[in-house]
């Protein structure tokens, strides 16, 4: 049976919530922290999160709370959902309040940018050697409103630690929500945070209406691209055949659900990435990785166009038809 201590989420965002609501469902107590203090106030008060999560009512063992400290007291495991743009700083606030026996479970996919380090490497640099060895990092095919309909999800737990990975596995699993274990941390982490900018080219080429076999050259090649730069960084090849590789980038590249899709989308119908990004309350995270990729695999000597032409789209202003014209005639040669 799961740990049956008080579960915390950092983080209050559609994923941190949903997270919450699951974990609650098992009729153990959970307390979600949240930055805005409207968010609280809307959880505690009507049971819902009007700002990210509209029209899903969350149950009474789920409170809300802007105190950190007051969100992870007495907590075996802390779920980690802060966007990973702010997670070095939610993570120094987190360090001087969590208990030393709790298990951090990341749910954050993204590559810093000032530092391409992923999650791991923030956690590793921020918080106590103990809890930083046993951290765990859920990544897959997740998407938040499909969960809270309980529709059959599957995703996995990476984590060094074995009997952490089984903590983690058992307090997050549910009826709707299958978790796999595994402890290769460094693919299940970059599948996570690369699907998102190849999924951004996935949007901009259904935004050109491109069609059907555009998009599955863009998944397939952007899968070796994910592939290339996780070798790189000593991943296992076999994880990106998984959940946290293919599952997860077939989903933000296809699913109507996807936020970096969606972004890419209206790229490739003309529209500024300013005009975007100010019309969206949530994050689409493929946004600033794109430039932490972009860099990382220029660090590494590794070759990822697709990624490349998505970071000059965004960042240089080259136009989406030029960028398809370019990764088209591109040398010719072997598929692997």
């Amino acid at each position: 049976m799961a740990d049956r201590q008080p579960t915390a989420v950092i983080g209050a965002g559609a994923w941190g919530t949903a997270l919450a609501w699951s974990v609650a469902q098992s009729g153990k107590p959970v307390t979600i922290w949240a930055l805005e203090r409207e968010v609280v106030e809307s959880i505690n008060t009507t049971h819902e999160n009007k700002s990210f999560l509209p029209g899903m009512t969350l149950p009474d063992n789920l409170l809300a709370t802007d105190d950190m400290g007051e969100a992870v007291k007495g907590s075996r495991v802390v779920i980690f959902v802060a966007p990973s743009q702010f997670m070095r700083q939610t993570l120094e606030k987190l360090k001087n309040v969590i208990p030393q026996n709790a298990v951090v479970v990341s749910a954050t996919k993204g590559i810093e940018n000032n530092t391409l380090a992923l999650p791991a490497e923030m956690i590793a640099d921020t918080m106590p050697a103990g809890i930083a060895d046993r951290a765990c990092f859920l990544s897959g095919p997740t998407f938040a409103k499909e969960l809270i309909k309980k529709h059959p999800t599957a995703g996995i737990v990476a984590s060094k630690d074995p009997s952490a990975a089984k903590l983690a596995q058992e307090t997050l699993s549910a009826p709707w929500l299958r978790l796999y274990v595994s402890e290769d941390v460094v693919g299940a982490e970059l599948g996570g945070a690369l699907k998102n900018v190849i999924a951004i080219a996935a949007g901009i080429s259904d935004g050109l209406g491109l069609g059907h076999n555009s998009r599955v050259a863009l998944i397939t090649r952007g899968l070796t691209e994910m592939t290339r730069l996780g070798m790189a960084l000593g991943a296992q090849e076999r994880t990106f055949s998984g959940l946290s590789g293919i599952g997860d980038l077939v989903l933000t590249c296809s699913g109507d659900l996807s936020r970096n899709r969606a972004v890419g989308l209206r790229i490739g119908k003309g529209e500024g990435l300013k005009e975007i990004l100010d019309s969206m309350s949530a994050v689409a995270e493929g946004v600033a990785t794109s430039v932490s990729v972009y860099n990382l695999a220029r660090r590494e000597g590794v070759d990822m166009p697709i990624s490349n032409e998505v970071y000059k789209t965004l960042y240089e202003g080259k136009s989406p038809k030029q960028a398809v014209c370019d990764l088209m005639s591109r040398e010719l040669k072997p598929e692997f």
